[in-house]
Parts: C-alpha cells; structure tokens; sequence
C-alpha cells in the first residue's frame, strides 16, 4: 500500500505538473542557445513578485552543469528583515532540444517550473529575459549587478507588448553588496 498512494497521486498530478513547464501563448524560446555560454552568474535585474523571492534584494542566480548533464541552479538572495541570505538548490533540464531555450526547473520534486528564455543577448550573453509557464513570472538577468539603463528600458517595453504586468514589476537592488555579510554555506 507505500507505493500505490504515491503513484496513483503522481499519475493524478501529471497533467497539472506539466502544465507548470509550457511556454506562455504567443511566447517562443530563443532558438541557437548555447548551454555553455549560459552557465555562470547572473544578476536579477528586474522581477515580478513571488513569495519564494519576496523581499529578497542581492538576488543571484549561478548554473553549473552537473555530470549527469543536467544543470545545477543556485539561486541566492539577502533577506534584510531576517537579516541573512536565502538560498535554493534545484535542478534543470532541457525540455526537448538543447539548442533551445526551454527548460523545466525542480526545486522540490515532484514539482517542476517552466524557465523559458524568451530573449538573449546571443552576441555576448550579457542578458537575457526569462518567462515561468505563464505571464505571472518573468525576470531579466544580467551578467553586471547594474544594467544600462536604455538596454533594461527596451527589454522592459517588449515584455509590456508580451503582455507582462510591467507595472508590478520589482527593480531588484543589487548595489552596496559590499556592506552585506557574505552568504555562508548554511544559506
């Protein structure tokens, strides 16, 4: 009776989970992407609301690839209220083809969130902008903890006419890290 349970409720929640990894309508992940050129560090640049990131400033995200081929997620953020660093460890994979910017992101299994690169800096990969699985979830990375403002303003204006809530958008604070305690392996 242990495992019945568990994958009768799995078999019930497949067709929800999956729908927690599709593209946005009329959205399309950037064709050409390099997974290579992609992994390091990336500075949250602008958000929308979430309570796993809420009140998190200094946020980081780090991709490593791991042995398995899959790719590691580090993302990081300091909690002023609390007065320390959060951090969450997951796992990403590629949807379908690699070359393709559609990942499905775990944080805790079984369950898995879209990551869809939907615009890329393909030139030097100094940004790119990313879509959940629908428009309730968008964020514009940078590899510099500060982007050029004409840049950010242009991203900002192409995710309005994809119909993201720009309004409710969060400039995440990057700046004066230095006065910060360093986030410690426990984070």
């Amino acid at each position: 009776m242990g495992r019945f349970p568990v994958l009768l409720t799995t078999l019930l929640l497949s067709p929800l989970l999956g729908a927690c990894t599709t593209v946005p309508r009329g959205l399309e992940p950037v064709e050409g992407f390099e997974v290579d050129r992609y992994l390091g560090r990336w500075y949250e640049i602008v958000r929308l609301d979430h309570s796993f990131e809420r009140g998190l400033s200094h946020v980081t995200a780090d991709y490593s690839l791991r042995d398995d081929g899959r790719i590691r997620v580090l993302n990081q953020g300091y909690n002023r209220e609390r007065g320390r660093w959060q951090s969450a460890d997951g796992v990403a994979r590629f949807q379908g083809d690699p070359t393709v910017g559609s990942l499905s992101v775990t944080f805790r299994w079984p369950f898995s969130g879209g990551y869809h690169v939907v615009a890329l800096d393909k030139k030097d990969y100094q940004w790119a902008v990313i879509s959940g699985p629908n428009r309730s979830y968008f964020w514009i990375l940078s590899r510099e903890s500060v982007m050029e403002e004409e840049k950010l303003q242009s991203l900002i204006s192409q995710a309005d006419e994809w119909g993201f809530a720009t309004e409710k958008f969060i400039h995440v604070e990057q700046e004066s890290e230095t006065s910060l305690p360093r986030p410690s392996s426990d984070d």
